[in-house]
């Protein structure tokens, strides 16, 4: 898995916030860029966050692809 989508999977997975879900699903889908993420100071600490621990720790593959095939949005 590529590093912003598990960025997106722990953003979704790091709080109960609907807009940091939201947010969290935009950036899965390429509607929102990491960078202009980071300057929304609503979603920063979450992002660090998440960089954060995606550096330290191993993330079950499994999940994320759970969590792909529920939110990424393909067009066709």
């Amino acid at each position: 898995m590529d590093k912003i989508t598990c960025i997106a999977y722990l953003l979704y997975h790091s709080s109960k916030n609907q807009q940091i879900r939201e947010k969290a699903i935009q950036l899965l889908n390429g509607d929102a860029s990491l960078h202009d993420l980071k300057r929304d100071g609503s979603v920063k600490a979450h992002i660090v966050t998440a960089e954060s621990y995606l550096r330290k720790n191993k993330i079950k593959k499994a999940e994320i692809q759970l969590f792909v095939d529920e939110f990424m949005v393909i067009e066709v």
